[in-house]
């Protein structure tokens, strides 16, 4: 049966006014003009987030399946329907433990895949990372995980300096997995030979890396200027100034700045203390940060205030919702199933009020409780 919503139908060439979007099942059968609309809703692509630990109160970075499926349900009522589970620097016992449990749902479709945010990082970028889990990339790791994962795994972020780092891009791209570059010292040239190698996105920009200079621009202008990489952006006004997270989308494009939440636990719940990889957060006016130094700690954003965010900061609303569905998706090699208003792909959108408020999800064809 054909079902219809009507309203200012955000699509991959720009925004129909007077639109609507049909769907018969779980497909998209038509995006098109409907003149009797008056403005009304604006209908945007279901959100594609390709980098979150947790939110709601539950997280991802312990390999609970049911904490797991509550995050995700979380981040869903916010206009998430699709989403990595991200993990932070772990033991290889716990990230063996976390493929098991998080490959069932994958194949569920609560999950679109697992996301590694290390523990193949830069001790002097480490952020909010555990420092003693820090080391250096293992093929043999990242062989048995892919293997144990059978194609769960989706990203391993890691630092291109440490020894073995060409070697585990080049095996994870070999078997479909997104090589990311992240809490990283890499110089330029450091960062170029990865890109060469296969990476093929820039984990939360800025955020974890060796700062720009004009004598040695690091793995951010190397990030930005090469074609084939994606830059991930959080755009919540303490990762990145409003003034860099619109340059760095006007110099990377929309087609390449993708937005993501970088969610812990603690997104949508009340300042307090918290845990993430061990470590303890607290949160105050919304803010993480690890209690022993003060590092930002992931972010309490939902992918709904990251639109706004980013619109409010002069982003137009077609840029954004590319940035928030159609980027990430196509990142995270899922573009020819999710993250567009366009016939043939998962009849997945979010209903926004004027406001670019959250009014109603669908997901699969099916409207979210």
């Amino acid at each position: 049966m054909t079902v219809r919503v009507n309203g200012r139908v955000v699509t991959p060439n720009g925004v129909i006014r007077q639109g609507c979007v049909e769907w018969d099942g779980d497909r998209i059968t038509a995006v098109a003009e409907y003149p009797s609309v008056r403005d009304g809703h604006w209908i945007l692509p279901g959100f594609v987030d390709m980098h979150t630990h947790g939110g709601g109160g539950h997280t991802f970075t312990t390999g609970d399946a049911d904490q797991a499926r509550a995050a995700a349900g979380f981040h869903l009522a916010h206009g998430t329907t699709t989403l990595l589970a991200s993990l932070v620097s772990a033991p290889f016992p716990l990230m063996r433990a976390a493929t098991e449990a998080y490959a069932p749902l994958v194949d569920e479709g609560v999950l679109a895949g697992i996301h590694f945010e290390g523990p193949y990082l830069s001790a002097a970028r480490c952020g909010a990372q555990n420092p003693e889990y820090l080391r250096d990339p293992s093929t043999d790791e990242l062989a048995e995980l892919i293997e144990l994962g059978g194609g769960a795994i989706r990203m391993v972020t890691l630092a291109p300096e440490r020894d073995g780092a060409l070697e585990a891009i080049k095996l994870l791209t070999a078997h479909r997995v997104v090589a990311a570059v992240g809490h990283t010292d890499a110089t330029y040239d450091q960062t170029r030979a990865a890109i060469a190698a296969g990476a093929s996105v820039g984990t939360h920009l800025f955020n974890g890396m060796r700062p720009v200079h004009h004598r040695e621009p690091g793995p951010v202008i190397a990030l930005l200027d090469a074609p084939n990489v994606v830059c991930e952006l959080v755009a919540d006004g303490v990762h990145l100034h409003d003034g860099t997270l619109t340059f760095a989308t006007a110099t990377a494009g929309p087609d390449r700045a993708a937005l993501i939440t970088d969610a812990m636990a603690a997104a949508g719940m009340a300042d307090g203390e918290y845990e993430l990889g061990g470590q303890a957060v607290t949160v105050a006016d919304g803010v993480a940060r690890l209690a022993r130094d003060g590092a930002i700690a992931g972010s309490t954003l939902t992918m709904d205030a990251a639109l706004r965010h980013a619109v409010d900061a002069g982003i137009p609303i077609a840029d954004a919702a590319r940035m928030v569905a159609t980027t990430p998706a196509r990142a995270i090699g899922l573009g020819d199933r999710v993250g567009a208003l366009q016939v043939g792909l998962r009849a997945d959108l979010v209903v926004l009020d004027e406001d670019l408020n959250v009014v109603r999800v669908l997901r699969g064809g099916s409207w979210v409780e």
